[in-house]
């Protein structure tokens, strides 16, 4: 089975997405070498001098590889203006967009099926006389086929025997279900056997996927996805979810590393700005999180709760939340990763413990557990970083300033820095002491915060900050009225974290 990634194609359709040279280079490196994707569709021609040059470089680098001929780009029916575009990038693939409906052929072409099949073979001609593949995207096939299925049948009967390599067929609009996507692909499939059939799907129905399984289900030679499902509109098939999908449900192989598609997708979302959801396939931040309880003590018991999808095959690890809902069994699992064993009595002080937090809408993390502990158990030990004052002033034409105190093993350290924002300042207030100790700096690699909805000023506010340290990535929270406040926080959080490691 092919994959053909049109992330820096349809997925730069999104709406506020752009990536810039360097991005779109790293991304089609990711895409060829790191997750060894069949194809990837990275421009569509004729867009301006910039992506132009954008192209070149991509594909400079991918004839260095030996890559080339796995580098497209969509190009269009308009005599052979995309075609000297794609030849002067130095592209080899041509991805020619097509009127697969004859609703479009009329009445956007304003032209009759005879008149624009004959202008899509002149340029599968001219392609050809200049060695360049050319594949066919039929738009709107989905609508095409169920209204006006003799002209769908009347451009691919005319245009099988030339040159083309690959029919590409989009449900352009979203429009299909996997019961009618399924049984108008076989019926493609039945009439064509000898041609290569490509499915693109489009996600505003939700049916992306399942559409994909339909049509792969049925005998098509390829699907076409998006890096963390990007794309126009509500987006396209998310590339970790149809591998799974093609690897689990049909039992497809397909050439893609599965260990790698977590890293590419955060590197994506990190260069598009579009985050990824919590909850999403594969992915998602919670998704090989258990949360209840019950499901922490299946696990424990011949793994009750576990399916196919195990954490490992895509570079994840199964956690269990800790929170109101978590009972024992997910603090237990918590605690055997850290090699910390409690008695009974303990266990039902810290278990209260999280379920107070957890009814005030903390968050707690595996790597709040140990203080947790030493809260509840009156241990004595105390955090190594305290904040003892804080002051943040902003005013307008001036620069934010922030003055901290803090103690670090008990002696106090003071100092004031100005920054272009409150946290900014305070940032560099807090390392200016630190690194003035001669103490490691953590990298900052991510920086979100949650306001609920509804308007409230006065509503909880959660910052969650990513940090690397020493190789190690995890996360800390903050909560607060004010957000630089719970920024502040999770710093804090932060500190005495990497403090013990």
């Amino acid at each position: 089975m092919e994959i053909m990634d049109t992330t820096l194609r349809d997925g730069e359709q999104t709406s506020g997405v752009s990536f810039a040279l360097a991005e779109k280079l790293h991304i089609t490196r990711l895409l060829l070498e790191e997750l060894n994707v069949d194809r990837v569709e990275i421009a569509s021609a004729r867009v301006s001098e910039g992506e132009l040059e954008t192209v070149r470089k991509v594909i400079l680098w991918a004839e260095s590889k030996n890559l080339a001929e796995r580098i497209e780009i969509l190009g269009f029916v308009d005599g052979n203006e995309s075609l000297d575009w794609i030849n002067k990038a130095g592209c080899r693939v041509l991805n020619l967009l097509c009127k697969g409906s004859l609703k479009h052929c009329v009445e956007q072409l304003r032209k009759t099926p005879s008149e624009h099949l004959k202008d899509i073979t002149s340029i599968i001609e001219s392609a050809n006389r200049q060695g360049i593949t050319v594949n066919v995207y039929l738009e709107d096939w989905s609508n095409g086929i169920q209204y006006s299925p003799d002209y769908v049948f009347l451009l691919i009967d005319n245009l099988k025997d030339t040159p083309v390599k690959r029919f590409m067929l989009p449900d352009t609009l979203g429009i299909l279900n996997p019961e009618n996507t399924a049984k108008l692909c076989r019926e493609i499939r039945i009439r064509y056997p000898d041609q290569h059939f490509d499915f693109h799907a489009h996600n505003d129905y939700d049916f992306a996927v399942g559409n994909s399984f339909a049509a792969a289900s049925v005998g098509f030679d390829g699907v076409h996805t998006t890096v963390n499902g990007l794309g126009e509109r509500a987006g396209n098939a998310p590339l970790a979810s149809i591998v799974a999908m093609l690897h689990d449900q049909l039992k497809i192989p397909t050439g893609v590393v599965e260990k790698k598609l977590n890293r590419v997708s955060r590197i994506v979302e990190s260069y598009s700005g579009i985050r990824i959801p919590n909850n999403k396939p594969v992915i998602g931040d919670n998704v090989f999180t258990q949360c209840a309880g019950v499901h922490a003590d299946g696990d424990s018991k011949n793994k009750l709760y576990y399916n196919d999808l195990l954490p490992e095959r895509f570079g994840r690890e199964r956690e269990y939340a800790l929170g109101k809902t978590s009972g024992k069994s997910n603090i237990k699992k918590n605690l055997e990763a850290l090699g910390i064993s409690l008695d009974s009595e303990a266990m039902k002080k810290v278990t209260q413990r999280i379920i107070e937090l957890g009814d005030k809408k903390e968050i707690v993390t595996q790597d709040d557990l140990p203080y947790i502990i030493s809260d509840v158990m009156h241990t004595g030990t105390s955090e190594t970083v305290k904040m003892v004052n804080f002051s943040l002033s902003i005013a307008r034409g001036l620069r934010p300033v922030a003055t901290i105190r803090i103690r670090i093993d008990g002696k106090d350290y003071e100092e004031t820095m100005p920054g272009d924002g409150q946290y900014h300042a305070f940032s560099k207030a807090l390392w200016k002491i630190y690194t003035g100790l001669g103490k490691p700096k953590p990298a900052l690699t991510d920086y979100n915060v949650t306001i609920p909805a509804g308007g409230r000023t006065d509503a909880l506010v959660q910052t969650t900050i990513s940090w690397n340290f020493n190789g190690k990535d995890f996360k800390t929270r903050g909560l607060d009225v004010d957000q630089t406040v719970a920024a502040i926080k999770a710093t804090m959080r932060m500190l005495n974290m990497i403090e013990n490691m």
